[in-house]
């Protein structure tokens, strides 16, 4: 083979969203914190040409998202990663949390005890504590210990040319998040609505990033909306959402950092104590159970300390490779599979 590049893929879902874990061949990420690492990646175009050769067409695809395994640089924590998405590198995620969780413990890269292991994470929004649930080798169950999430703001409203002023939710779970009401886009959280809901959300997203600058008050790396997630409730009470995702897709899973925004806003609304456990429901039915165990404060602001429990599942190895002479190095994205955003990549 004359391949230049290799690189080791193990796939996993978790509650239905792909998160590939990258475990091997992942060259040297320059920085001294996961967080510099996240900013050479959205910054440095070796850091683009990195993702957007693991993420785009023909070695990627629309659906999920690659997370870099990278040793840990806080001395608590067990391993770093960051999530690879086709717009940029993210800081957190729930879902990829639990998809490299599972990973580290099935692949042997730390090691499994059972009936529980306990694995610090390092990512760019700060430590997360995964408390796994283990038996007969392999990883049944994830409890995440997310970081503070917080309100930036409540009830913002926002002229669109399409439903008219829109009310929503500017939130951090992890990154930032505008949760809006499902209703007001005169749509409901079915399958049959994902494409619908996807143009909805790329629309609001763009609007509400040109009129609306948000950035984190301790992490300058983490700016921007970088979803905008719909939401309703059940008949059961469960917290129903489709978080909307760039160029054009919906994620899968219930979204942990996503449901973790929307329980600061439960908390701020008086709607949620420590001690409460929600469901959250995804548009394809599978469930995460978001708890709140702690009160905090992020510069000031009340926070809180959320919890995101669900599943992940191995299903695959791969190995992606480079060849030297391959044109499409940079990959990507077309419209009729990617939406009508991927004119933009």
């Amino acid at each position: 083979m004359r391949w230049k590049r290799t690189i080791q893929l193990l796939d996993v879902h978790c509650e239905g969203e792909i998160g590939k874990v990258a475990i091997g061949g992942v060259p040297k990420i320059p920085g001294n914190t996961i967080a510099e690492q996240l900013q050479w990646l959205n910054t440095d175009p070796k850091g683009e040409e990195l993702r957007r050769f693991l993420v785009l067409e023909p070695r990627g695809a629309p659906i999920g998202s690659v997370n870099l395994l990278l040793p840990a640089k806080h001395p608590d924590a067990d391993a770093g990663f960051i999530i690879l998405q086709p717009d940029q590198a993210h800081a957190s995620s729930g879902s990829n949390s639990i998809c490299v969780t599972t990973a580290l413990l099935e692949s042997g890269i730390v090691e499994m005890k059972e009936p529980e292991t306990v694995v610090t994470l390092d990512t760019a929004a700060g430590l997360v504590r995964a408390t796994a649930t283990c038996r007969d080798g392999r990883c049944e169950k994830v409890r995440l210990t997310m970081v503070p999430s917080f309100v930036h703001e409540l009830d913002v409203q926002i002229d669109t040319p399409h439903w008219g002023r829109i009310k929503l939710d500017l939130c951090y779970g992890g990154i930032f998040y505008a949760l809006v009401d499902v209703g007001q886009v005169n749509l409901t959280i079915e399958k049959a609505n994902a494409a619908s809901l996807v143009q909805a959300g790329m629309i609001l997203k763009d609007l509400i990033n040109r009129a609306i600058p948000v950035v984190h008050p301790e992490i300058p790396a983490i700016s921007g909306v970088a979803y905008v997630m719909f939401r309703d409730i059940d008949a059961d009470g469960a917290v129903r959402t489709c978080t909307t995702m760039w160029p054009g897709r919906a994620d899968r899973s219930p979204c942990g950092t996503g449901s973790s925004a929307n329980l600061a806003t439960l908390h701020a609304r008086g709607k949620a104590k420590v001690g409460d456990i929600f469901k959250s429901r995804s548009i394809i039915g599978s469930e995460f159970e978001v708890g709140l165990q702690a009160v905090t404060e992020v510069a000031g602001k009340p926070a809180i300390i959320p919890t995101i429990t669900g599943r992940g599942f191995t299903f695959g190895l791969s190995q992606v490779a480079l060849d030297p002479f391959d044109p499409m190095v940079n990959g990507f994205a077309m419209t009729d599979v990617w939406g009508p955003s991927a004119g933009d990549i």
